[in-house]
């Protein structure tokens, strides 16, 4: 299995350099869900990996010599079905392909870690909870202030929980997925029966209330799974996606589900040129809702970010409102738990639109639905 941990070591090297969406620095091959797993868990654990790798070398190392020992600590520390003797040796053979005495300083940095393995445990277990469950000071203060010292701990302890996968059928239900099955294994997959899609994300689309012949617009539609949840439902939809390579993964996505009743466009339309009874904004957000699943993005997590995407939603949604044909709906959601992008973000909006009326909000916090993070709501334009 050195080979699997050879590839987790070049992924997690290149992120820590680029900082690039981690799922797409995976390779595709029979061990990618190990691959992943090593990946992700690194990525997860950073923090108190580094809290921890930082009291056994001299000089914290940069480039593969990093990622190695990342590597093979998050499996000594947080990954309990991998062994100790293999998360060593097969690292170690994975570090004799990397510059330098790679191989040597794992060996002995490893062992050590094995050695002083509950000491540093205790250690961790001491410190404040954005060093030992690894997210940034600022993200979690803003949760203790929010939610409360108790719940903040349990949220974060959510968000490093591997998310299971979800199914979800034309039908409304959704079906979680066992844990090492390939979605593309599954039965009904080339027929386009299903997509991949957490339970949570039903709430905006159950606020649009989806009916057959409706024209609706999804204004940020990639990679999708909303935009087929609304073609299922017997829309005329338009789906709008700015980024080329979203708006291709989003093509390719509704290629292979045989959806006929969508238009995918790469801007937003003028209001004097269409007006639409429903339009969706699943808007650009910081994706605090989706750790599990995204653990790089809390790395990405700023202040100065988070207020540069309330601007970004804001724009979205004024462009978005004049779409609306009076007496229809909008719907804004994002994947997020952070109130200037949800329930501020929507007052702002209707202080600003006296022409449009609140309808209904929903949030999923991830310790109390056991969810992804999320938050939908819905405005009706007056007047129709």
């Amino acid at each position: 299995m050195a080979s699997s941990r050879r590839a987790a070591v070049f992924a997690l090297a290149r992120w820590i350099l680029t900082k690039e969406f981690a799922p797409s620095l995976l390779p595709d091959g029979p061990d990618r869900a190990f691959v992943q797993d090593l990946v992700y868990t690194a990525i997860r654990r950073l923090r108190p990996l580094r809290f921890v790798l930082g009291k056994l070398v001299s000089k914290w190392p940069k480039g593969e010599l990093e990622a190695l020992l990342y590597i093979g600590g998050a499996q000594i520390l947080y990954m309990d079905d991998v062994p100790d003797f293999a998360a060593v040796s097969e690292t170690v053979e994975a570090a004799k392909s990397a510059k330098g005495s790679s191989a040597a300083v794992v060996n002995g940095v490893l062992r050590n870690l094995i050695r002083r393995r509950e000491e540093f445990i205790e250690l961790l277990k001491a410190s404040p909870l954005e060093v030992r469950e690894s997210f940034p000071t600022r993200l979690v203060r803003r949760w203790e202030e929010r939610f409360g010292e108790e719940n903040a701990s349990a949220l974060c302890k959510i968000h490093n929980e591997p998310a299971e996968t979800f199914l979800a059928r034309s039908d409304g239900t959704y079906v979680a997925l066992e844990r090492g099955c390939k979605v593309s294994s599954v039965s009904g997959y080339d027929e386009g029966s299903f997509i991949v899609q957490d339970p949570a994300a039903r709430h905006a689309v159950e606020l649009l209330d989806v009916h057959p012949g409706e024209r609706i617009l999804d204004a940020c539609a990639a990679p999708g799974g909303k935009a087929v949840q609304i073609a299922w439902r017997g829309a005329d939809l338009t789906a709008c996606e700015v980024n080329p390579n979203r708006r291709r993964r989003l093509e390719e996505n509704l290629a292979r589900l045989k959806l006929q009743n969508v238009k995918v466009i790469g801007s937003l339309p003028e209001a004097k040129d269409a007006l639409f009874n429903k339009v969706l904004v699943d808007a650009p957000c910081s994706n605090t809702g989706v750790f599990r699943r995204r653990p790089d993005a809390r790395w990405n997590w700023s202040e100065e970010k988070l207020s540069s995407l309330v601007e970004l939603q804001s724009s979205i949604l004024e462009k978005a409102a004049s779409l609306v044909s009076p007496g229809g709906v909008l719907v804004y959601s994002t994947c997020s738990n952070e109130p200037e992008e949800n329930n501020a973000q929507a007052a702002a909006f209707l202080q600003k639109h006296k022409e449009f009326s609140l309808l209904e909000e929903r949030e999923s916090i991830p310790f109390e639905t056991l969810q992804d993070g999320a938050y939908a709501a819905a405005f009706v334009r007056n007047g129709g």
